[in-house]
């Protein structure tokens, strides 16, 4: 027993290394996006908003791409592994860092522009769902979600890292530095991650059943041990939402929090800029307070909440937090406001740890990834409609076209979609799960 938790602490250290150097290659660079982008579409301006409609148009193409690649590669990773998933969105990621780190100017900002769409539908949210089935596979349901808020952790302190580095480069070392780390990352987990070892836990409570967990028990031989769909269908998803209060619930909190989510990743950076004349490194230090607070929330704060409140609680904390946050955002009439209320951030935090733990709890072993990737799919749905409610609000509402005098009118309608969630949070309870021996004796009585 000894040895085998040694390996499975083993795997996950390796998978924390491997999250860390993959999101520190993908935060060096963001910073710095915002300009690129300015500077190849609208030279010497403030406000452009071709840039913001094409920011939108590619959250949303990305969005779309999510949609069904978030679900298939989840479920593909509970037939052929994490590792050998995590291989696909790490590698194919590089493509664009490499173009950026090349050039960004003219037709090679297009090409940039171009691969990082087709990259992103793969890539992002890849990396997170299979590192929280990887998880899942090798903590027990007790501890996940402080596991879960260490994993999180991780990825901020990644953030915090790289925002730090990239505030003291320029933005052609930024690319250069991001590329090179990418491309570490994928060697890293190649070489030292593990393959998950997915066994039953004593507690489980598995909703879409395999061909045992279904207890065939008509004597037929065990040579016919599980039948995997490789490719998930619609219905599937469907049954995931309907068997489960709690996961219904926690699929309704996911898309108003990646509704706003999505709103703000569209416009705050370009209402900052426009009203207070954000550049790359305000940028960095906004995104550096912003990032430190979540890593003391995650692996300090959180780990000691969640025994005494429960994950439910701070769920709800979150999404209550986030709505105040984008109404002082809305109202910011001074430079400081911004980077106090990226201090509050930490709060906000605690909701993607505390939903991811939630849902994992709600499924099997053989079903983590399919679950996982069924929430990402569901978030990226709200991505892709998110933009295009709030790109044209923000480009409105910061132009002189405007029906009335409020630049930050977008980020109060993106605050509503997270007092939206707050509602569905407070209606979740998290039931016990059902262990694998008594469904199995309910099924033998039957």
């Amino acid at each position: 027993m000894g040895e085998n938790d040694d390996d499975k602490l083993g795997r996950i250290r390796h998978l924390f290394v491997t999250v860390f150097l993959s999101n520190l290659g993908t935060i060096i660079v963001t910073p710095a996006i915002t300009d690129i982008t300015m500077s190849a579409l609208c030279p010497a301006q403030h406000h452009c908003s071709l840039a913001i409609y094409l920011s939108a148009f590619q959250q949303s193409i990305i969005g779309v791409g999510s949609v069904i690649m978030m679900p298939l590669i989840g479920n593909l990773s509970d037939v052929y592994g994490r590792k050998a998933m995590l291989t696909l969105p790490m590698t194919v990621s590089i493509i664009p860092l490499v173009i950026l780190a090349y050039s960004r100017e003219g037709n090679y900002f297009y090409a940039y522009f171009v691969f990082r769409t087709l990259s992103a539908m793969v890539a992002d949210g890849s990396v997170q769902c299979l590192a929280l089935a990887y998880v899942a596979d090798n903590i027990s349901e007790g501890k996940r979600c402080a596991a879960i808020g260490v994993l999180s952790g991780v990825g901020s302190s990644a953030y915090l890292g790289g925002t730090l580095v990239a505030r003291f480069l320029s933005a052609a070392q930024a690319s250069q530095a991001s590329a090179f780390i990418s491309i570490l990352a994928t060697v890293y987990m190649r070489i030292f991650l593990k393959e998950s070892s997915r066994q039953n836990d004593a507690l489980t409570h598995p909703i879409l059943k395999t061909a045992v967990e279904n207890c065939q028990c008509d004597g037929e031989s065990s040579s016919k041990i599980k039948e995997f769909k490789k490719i998930p269908a619609p219905a599937d998803f469907v049954f995931l939402l309907k068997s489960s209060p709690t996961f219904s619930l926690a699929a309704t909190v996911a898309f108003f929090q990646s509704f706003g989510d999505g709103g703000l990743a569209s416009s705050l950076l370009y209402i900052l800029k426009a009203r207070f004349h954000f550049s790359k490194d305000q940028f960095a230090d906004l995104f550096l307070i912003g990032h430190l607070s979540s890593v003391i929330s995650q692996l300090l704060i959180m780990p000691l909440l969640v025994p005494r409140i429960g994950e439910e609680k701070l769920l709800s904390l979150a999404m209550l937090v986030g709505f105040l946050n984008l109404l002082f955002y809305s109202i910011a009439w001074s430079v400081w406001i911004p980077y106090a209320i990226a201090g509050l951030s930490m709060f906000v935090m605690f909701a993607s740890p505390c939903l991811r733990s939630m849902v994992s709890k709600q499924v099997g072993h053989s079903e983590q990834g399919m679950a996982q990737g069924c929430i990402s799919g569901i978030s990226s749905v709200a991505n892709i409609i998110s933009p295009v409610v709030f790109s044209p609000l923000t480009a409105l509402f910061l132009s002189d076209r405007a029906p009335f005098d409020f630049p930050g009118f977008s980020l109060l309608c993106i605050g509503l979609t997270y007092l939206i969630a707050f509602i569905p949070s407070t209606m979740i309870t998290t039931a016990s799960p059902i262990s694998s021996s008594e469904a199995n004796n309910d099924c033998l009585e039957a």
